[in-house]
């Protein structure tokens, strides 16, 4: 009888359908690695996922002695899915190290590439997945899934497709990871995306509608930062639309309650919902 195969992953709740997907292709859970939570990474959902399942959590980076441990505890797999630290060498406990990045590999390698394939308007993307190796987001490609970009995508839309995408792909390696891993073809050349700027994520008033909105909806739930009548905001909704007018562009040419309307080069932005406060940041009150 073949032994039930044994994995532990690396992850966040956006990748939580990686779990769920090798789990019902029968593998067992050996041990979550995550990283504190913060404003862009939840993790509750697959810590109690996890202690459903009587699994460990570790919130520290993977040392060589959690490999060692896993390796000794009969795990075989190491799986990475939106982890920050770097993975020390497996080859010594494991037999196996792969990590699910969230572009059409060799292109897009970095911490976050989501945002720049709605910047710079690609049309198709993916989710690979890939042998780990010495250096970020170069080992040897297992498989991919790519899908289409619409032309207004939003980050929150693209974010969903890439995670409904990772789960079919996840499904294909977790029932024949082996071969997979044996058929890896090298990666060629590519390109590396570091994480964005603040003058990436920040709204120029002199650029067309077209511009600000794709940025706009790039960012998402991220937020775009605009600076108005000298002050900083952080903006999470707005709409745009051609409109004639003589007013400065970052001028208000309108508001109504809290509703910010914005000249821009040539229409306007309607901002809905913004807040002072930075997404994340700590305050007294409920944000707004």
């Amino acid at each position: 009888m073949t032994p039930q195969p044994r994995f532990a992953i690396a992850t966040s709740d956006a990748y939580q359908c990686v779990l769920e997907t090798f789990l019902a292709a029968g593998w067992k859970l050996e041990k979550l690695f995550t990283s504190p939570g913060d404003w862009m990474h939840d993790n509750k959902l697959i810590i109690n996922r996890a202690l459903e399942l009587g699994a460990p959590v570790q919130h520290s980076p993977i040392t060589d002695s959690d490999l060692a441990a896993l390796g000794s505890s009969g795990c075989t797999t190491l799986i990475i899915a939106s982890y920050p630290w770097k993975i020390p060498a497996w080859q010594p406990h494991l037999k196996h190290a792969i990590n699910f990045h969230p572009s059409p590999l060799p292109e897009g390698r970095g911490p976050y590439p989501l945002i720049r394939a709605i910047l710079d308007q690609h049309q198709q993307w993916g989710i690979t997945c890939h042998q780990i190796n010495e250096q970020f987001d170069q080992g040897d490609i297992l498989d991919a899934e790519i899908f289409q970009i619409n032309p207004d995508e939003r980050h929150e839309t693209l974010r969903l497709k890439t995670q409904m995408a990772v789960a079919r792909l996840a499904q294909r390696v977790a029932n024949d990871l082996d071969t997979l891993w044996q058929q890896a073809t090298p990666q060629s050349e590519g390109s590396y995306w570091p994480l964005w700027s603040e003058q990436e994520r920040t709204i120029d008033f002199n650029q067309p509608i077209t511009t600000i909105m794709r940025q706009i909806h790039a960012f998402g739930n991220l937020e775009c930062i605009a600076t108005i009548n000298n002050v900083t905001i952080f903006i999470h909704s707005a709409q745009g639309w051609l409109e004639p007018h003589s007013a400065r562009p970052g001028a208000v040419v309108y508001s109504n309650g809290l509703a910010l309307v914005i000249a821009a080069a040539d229409g306007v932005i309607a901002i809905t919902e913004w807040s002072f406060n930075a997404p994340g940041a700590i305050t007294s009150s409920t944000r707004r």
